[in-house]
């Protein structure tokens, strides 16, 4: 029964069309905004001929109940969403169109926040940021040019909230399933002096996590405080937090999804290759505080000015258990213990990150009635040390062991600068021509030890990191829109796109090459309808890509598994949205990608080890794939969504149906995702009372009919031979890993205004 009611809701959304999201709907609060001109230059606009999803505030609030900012999002066209505890609270991610974290561009009022070396935005570094925000903007394909990171599949531009000129408060609180719960108190002085303003919000969040010790405890807060006169706004925005999260970042077995879905294999203390525990400082510990300044200058009519500064700190550590490790890869001396001499033991390490990214962006614009244009850019530079400490060794007899024993340490500096011109120009009646060229500049370094062990080398040692790169990109993109008529216009558009090897690439990579910087060239066709209770659009696309970096199961010089770049790949694909209003209290919307994400002659590669003693033979076998869909990609994303707003009442269904995902590149369906289709019920009500704006409490219910399923993994493929004879392969062992998500549990949530 369960499967059919999933069902008749994918089908009923299928059958509408399918695409986008929740189109977003206008701020109703009745009060003065001060801040009328935001900084909106990397932003799509309604003409602007991009793929692109704008999340208000409006909807933001109704979704932000304690679940991690990917979350939120997840509703959008092509988006899928993780979670490693499977409670949507800790270490989450995001994919859209199939492109991961690294491929991803986030910036905060302009300002980038991916991690410069990985190119990742890790979202539990910024807990509770929604609460802070204004809206966003999800642009799919190559985008518009912004700062920081290389959109390479994806951006999402976020704002900051805006002042009121009224004094408010809030209060929120959430609590459920797991002993998540969500506390958040915010505060704004209204408007002071005809010139000042402030805000300020302190946020709590805490979960077990749906898998076994997979806990988190976040702390965020934000605080902006502004000076408006005349055409002048100044403004200082300053947020962060703090985060410590018990790891779960390995998968289970597919047996274990049968008989133990919520086991967490991190912080195993084994003997004899016997589990007899768990290790309770097996922590993510993380703080990151941001900091910005933003000037917004009018220049009589046409003109505009904006300039920022901003400053990231950031240090933090994650503490492992390690099992019968070998002490000289730690710089440790073995030692003697009844006459036998020890080379290995199980001991505690600690990995330590210690940055800072700071720079400016800047944006002068131009609009008349015909022509837009701005001139922007951006300097930024990164500074990253890295050091490993071992802070304990079991039954250690050697020479006393410094508490903070390094063994190693290596510093990543990058340098990123880009400059952008782009205009939109109104050709006749109803038809623009977009155009918009990007010049970036990254200088990538990374001097000192790394944390692998160079077995190659002689004597052995830690594997040396030297690198010096210099990368420039030319990034044109061009379009046409075309307004037929008050309900109906269509657009076109073509971008090129570039992208730098992220640090894994250099430290996970071979010893004797180098990785090659991606290039992609992004083709999209779009058209929209638009009426009083209806809206529909499509949007084509073809993404044709150049030297992509894949894991093809190849390892370096010292076993590590790395990216390699493959010649030719693509994606192309479909974005169907809808929505109906019939009603002012119903609305129904529906959208779905539909894709097909290929790597053409592609070649994987497997470890080989023996049949009988399953004993690594220190080879790999080249197995040839030809054209294989790319991982994590899958062919069908669709969700469905039904609101209900009634006098004070509101209630949203919503659905999400994604078909297979393969694990790694070689399209084999035990190594993948199984397709899934789970669905989430919301319901609130909005008091009004004499004493408080509005009382709002609700309660969510997530995965509404208990679906078992899994949103990530990885693969663990090896080729088998017996006694060593590669002549006959016997078989290919397959032992994949799954992350599980939670069955169904509920939130409840009440929020104060006042």
């Amino acid at each position: 029964m369960k499967k059919q009611i999933m069902t008749t809701v994918a089908l009923a959304g299928a059958s509408l069309v399918a695409a986008a999201g929740p189109v977003a709907s206008s701020d109703t609060t009745q009060m003065r905004h001060l801040q009328e001109v935001q900084v909106t230059a990397t932003r799509a606009t309604a003409t602007t001929p991009v793929a692109h999803t704008n999340v208000d505030k409006q909807l933001i609030e109704k979704l932000n109940h304690g679940l991690d900012l990917p979350f939120l999002l997840s509703t959008t066209p092509g988006v899928i969403t993780t979670s490693d505890a499977g409670s949507g609270v800790g270490y989450t991610s995001l994919r859209v169109r199939g492109t991961d974290g690294t491929r991803i561009n986030v910036t905060n009022n302009d300002i980038p926040m991916n991690e410069p070396e990985s190119n990742v935005l890790y979202w539990v570094d910024t807990p509770d940021l929604a609460s802070s925000l204004q809206d966003i903007q999800v642009q799919r394909g190559a985008g518009t040019s912004t700062n920081g990171a290389g959109a390479f599949g994806a951006s999402i531009n976020m704002r900051t909230q805006r002042f009121s000129a009224a004094p408010h408060a809030e209060l929120n609180g959430s609590y459920g399933s797991f002993n998540t719960n969500k506390e958040t108190l915010k505060v704004g002085s209204g408007l002071i002096k005809d010139h000042w303003n402030f805000d300020a919000s302190l946020s709590h969040i805490s979960s077990d996590g749906y898998r076994d010790r997979a806990w988190s405890k976040l702390y965020s807060y934000f605080f902006q405080g502004g000076y408006f006169g005349g055409q002048t706004s100044v403004r200082f925005i300053g947020y962060g937090g703090k985060e410590e999260t018990y790891h779960a970042w390995d998968g289970i077995s597919r047996d274990q999804l049968k008989t133990d879905r919520t086991y967490n294999p991190n912080g195993e203390i084994k003997h004899y290759g016997k589990v007899t525990g768990f290790y309770k400082k097996q922590t993510d510990n993380f703080r990151q505080f941001n900091y910005q300044l933003i000037w917004d200058q009018g220049l009589g009519e046409r003109w505009h000015w904006n300039m920022a500064l901003h400053y990231t700190d950031n240090f933090g550590y994650y503490e492992e258990y390690k099992n019968a490790r070998k002490l000289k890869e730690y710089g440790l001396t073995p030692f003697v213990v009844d006459d036998t001499e020890v080379k290995k033991s199980n001991l505690v390490r600690r990995k330590n990150n210690d940055g800072g990214f700071g720079g400016t962006v800047f944006s002068l614009n131009y609009s008349n009635d015909r022509l837009s244009a701005t001139l922007g850019g951006g300097a930024n530079y990164y500074k990253n040390k890295h050091y490993g400490n071992v802070i304990w060794v079991e039954n250690y007899y050697g020479s006393a062991l410094d508490p903070n024993h390094e063994y190693y340490r290596n510093t990543g500096k990058k340098l990123d600068m880009n400059y952008y011109i782009k205009a939109n120009y109104q050709l006749a009646e109803g038809l623009s021509a977009y155009a918009d060229l990007q010049y970036r500049h990254v200088g990538y370094k990374i001097k000192g030890e790394n944390d692998k062990w160079d077995w190659t080398a002689s004597p052995a040692h830690n594997q040396v990191l030297n690198v010096d790169e210099k990368f420039d990109f030319f990034n044109p993109k061009a379009g046409l829109y075309y307004k037929i008529d008050a309900h109906n216009n269509a657009y076109a558009s073509f971008a090129v796109a570039h992208k730098e090897p992220v640090r894994n690439n250099y430290t996970d990579g071979s010893f004797t090459s180098k990785p090659k910087a991606e290039r992609l060239l992004d083709y999209e066709l779009g058209y929209q309808y638009k009426s009083a209770c209806f809206e529909a659009g499509i949007n084509l696309y073809y993404m044709q890509y150049h030297n992509q970096l894949v894991l093809n199961g190849k390892l370096n010089d010292i076993g590590e598994a790395m990216n390699e770049n493959v010649k030719s790949s693509y994606r192309m694909g479909v974005e169907l949205t809808a929505a109906w209003k019939p009603a002012s209290w119903f609305r129904w919307d529906v959208n779905a990608a539909l894709s097909r994400n290929k790597i053409k002659h592609y070649t994987g590669w497997v470890s080989d080890y023996d049949v009988d003693t399953w004993e690594d033979m220190y080879s790999q076998t080249a197995i040839e794939m030809g054209t294989t869909t790319i991982s994590f990609s899958p062919s069908l994303v669709a969700n469905n969504i039904f609101t209900f707003d009634y006098k004070g009442a509101s209630a949203q269904l919503i659905s999400q149906y994604v078909s297979r995902q393969y694990l790694d590149n070689m399209q084999n369906k035990y190594d993948s995702l199984d397709p899934y289709c789970v669905t989430h019920l919301d319901l609130a009500y909005t008091f009004k009372l004499p004493s408080v704006k509005s009382l709002t409490v609700g309660v969510t219910v997530y995965n509404l009919f208990n679906t078992k399923y899994e949103t990530n993994g990885y693969s663990q493929t090896c080729a088998l031979y017996k006694n060593g004879d590669k002549k006959t392969r016997y078989a290919l062992s397959r032992d994949p890993r799954f992350y599980p998500m939670a069955g169904t549990n509920v939130l409840a949530h009440v929020s104060f205004k006042f």
